[in-house]
């Protein structure tokens, strides 16, 4: 059964010992640039942790070259080498601490789950760089006995935004609704809807984008359209154009599958990066917005208890609302 995040299926590297169905932050081969250094430096690049925090991940098991874990930080990179990184429940506290000055919406909840309506900028669970004022420790301090669900270092989670995509996303508040509602995310019957604004004006005003997402070779801290990525698909429909101050498209998104950055890589890859989206391609400093224009605006899924339809919709925030107000 597939794991708990956004971006897919379990690794099937031996020796591997992060949390049941983790996709690797980082599977690359190590580029040329990279050759002949540190393996703890090239973490602390590669996780925007410090040399301190990259050694405590490699002490943790979550750094594996060529198939067998790192143990010593001084190891030397070599050509050919591939490299894989992932979290591990062994790195940092394998309890989370509540934080009460964590603040996010609550679209539904009852006593199996909660849909937050999470604003942009907050990191949705610890890890490298970010080991405390997450989304998940304002919800351990709200709903004290989620520690107790699903894994220790991100309790509850089932699936996940990136750090400045606001919007809705379920979390389970018992072991039985993160079972099922884990199923149902990778069964593919979790409806989720996203609000984007992009440059550009399409061709065709419906379609689907079905190219496979993975880590770039390149910049590992970006993803890419790539042959050996993981299959993603992406259904757009466009909502509205404008032309000033520049040609803009307002589309609404439509995950069939959830890879990292899927839509802001998807988007980017048929020439219509979003908007605020520097890494994947959007002009620099046209909009005062320092995040991409996407939203999760709609969410669906069958109750994993009651079996009941739960439909919930978040309104456009404040800031993304402020840019669509300035456009013609």
């Amino acid at each position: 059964m597939p794991g708990p995040t956004d971006s897919g299926g379990p690794s099937a590297d031996a020796g591997h010992r992060a949390w049941p169905g983790a996709e690797p932050l980082v599977d690359l081969v190590v580029p040329d640039a990279l050759v002949g250094d540190r393996v703890d430096r090239v973490v602390a690049m590669l996780a925007s942790c410090s040399r301190a925090q990259a050694s405590d991940l490699i002490s943790a098991g979550s750094v594996i070259v060529n198939g067998t874990q790192v143990h010593k930080s001084s190891q030397k990179l070599l050509p050919g080498d591939r490299l894989i990184l992932t979290e591990s429940p062994e790195f940092g506290p394998t309890e989370v601490g509540p934080d009460s000055d964590v603040v996010f919406g609550v679209a539904f909840e009852d006593e199996h789950l909660v849909v937050i309506d999470k604003p942009a900028g907050l990191v949705v669970h610890p890890g490298a760089g970010n080991p405390s004022g997450t989304l998940v420790n304002g919800l351990v301090h709200r709903y004290p006995t989620i520690a107790e669900v699903g894994d220790a270092s991100r309790p509850g989670i089932v699936h996940r935004l990136d750090s400045g995509t606001s919007g809705l996303m379920v979390v389970a508040k018992t072991q039985d609704a993160y079972v099922e509602l884990v199923d149902q995310l990778a069964a593919r019957l979790v409806h989720r809807t996203y609000t984007a604004l992009v440059q550009g004006h399409f061709e065709h005003a419906r379609g689907v984008i079905d190219a496979p997402v993975g880590r770039s070779r390149r910049d590992p801290l970006r993803m890419t359209v790539s042959v050996d990525g993981k299959d993603a698909r992406t259904h757009y429909e466009v909502d509205e154009q404008f032309s000033q101050p520049t040609s803009l498209s307002l589309v609404t998104c439509r995950l069939e599958t959830g890879r990292t950055h899927q839509i802001r890589v998807h988007l980017s890859s048929i020439g219509h990066p979003v908007v605020g989206d520097e890494r994947y391609g959007a002009a620099r400093g046209r909009f005062n917005l320092d995040r991409p224009f996407l939203h999760a605006r709609e969410l669906g899924f069958l109750h994993p208890i009651t079996g009941e339809d739960i439909a919930c919709s978040s309104d456009l925030p404040a800031d993304l609302a402020e840019v669509l107000s300035g456009v013609s």
